[in-house]
């Protein structure tokens, strides 16, 4: 597929950081005997990656606006277009040594996300979507599961850890839904649920208190590889309020009324 100007410019940037983090990810294994060493370097390697993802896109589109992770937001000359970047999702799976974790880039018009860039380095997948274009991962054209049944469906999402104050929620949502599914996978990268979504390898993913960066590629993808996608609350908004459901056309009222429950 030959994409526009735009989404050229952010495979190019993805992959380009996505070098510089799989040098780092090589150390972090290295490292684990430190705790402290080891989250230090990833932290390095995080801002180090968002620092090359910008200098690619707001080099070659330097009035554009900026939300990222690590470096906060800044408005553009051009009010109306925003790079949304998450340099390394994933970040535990990082630290401890697992080749699950990706890049993540979307550009915002308007209010509406209008490309999105997953990549995976660890995998060499680059999941990528322009509106109106369709969804891919490499070469190939993604479309979300064919599958129509629940009991045959499995689902992802985060748990959270740490205290966070969702877990009530969370373990009410499981245990709505273990019971009528075939499975819950937790894989511990947003961005990287929404695509395996977009390809039909997931047929549905949700999860509360989310960022816009973990968020904004991965809904693209998801739609332009014929997926649904909502926010949990209805009358919300998925980037701001950072909450999503998302599944394939069959099953998404099954399945979001099991998480709206």
């Amino acid at each position: 597929m030959i994409g526009s100007a735009n989404l050229n410019i952010m495979i190019k940037a993805a992959r380009k950081a996505g070098r510089a983090l799989t040098k780092d990810f090589r150390e972090v294994e290295n490292l684990q005997v430190s705790v402290k060493g080891a989250g230090d370097f990833v932290s390095r390697a995080d801002i180090g990656a968002e620092k090359i993802i910008k200098d690619e896109l707001m080099g070659a589109r330097p009035t554009y606006g900026w939300l990222a992770e690590e470096g906060g937001g800044q408005e553009g000359q051009d009010p109306t277009r925003r790079w949304i970047v998450d340099p390394l999702d994933g970040t535990t799976n990082f630290l401890h040594g697992l080749p699950h974790w990706a890049i993540s880039i979307g550009l915002e018009h308007k209010g509406q996300v209008v490309a999105g860039v997953i990549f995976d380095p660890a995998k060499d997948e680059m999941f990528f979507a322009e509106k109106g274009s369709g969804a891919w991962m490499n070469e190939t054209r993604l479309r979300v599961s064919g599958r129509s049944r629940m009991i045959e469906s499995i689902f992802a999402t985060g748990l959270p850890f740490a205290g966070r104050a969702d877990l009530p929620d969370t373990l009410k949502d499981l245990g709505r839904l273990l019971p009528v599914c075939a499975g819950v996978r937790r894989f511990g990268a947003a961005s990287l649920d929404l695509a395996y979504v977009a390809a039909g390898r997931y047929e549905g993913f949700w999860e509360r208190r989310l960022n816009a960066w973990d968020l904004a590629a991965g809904v693209i993808i998801v739609k332009e590889a014929g997926g649904f996608v909502e926010p949990i609350n209805r009358t919300g908004d998925i980037l701001a309020d950072g909450e999503v459901v998302c599944s394939n056309e069959a099953i998404f009222t099954s399945f979001a009324k099991v998480i709206r429950n």
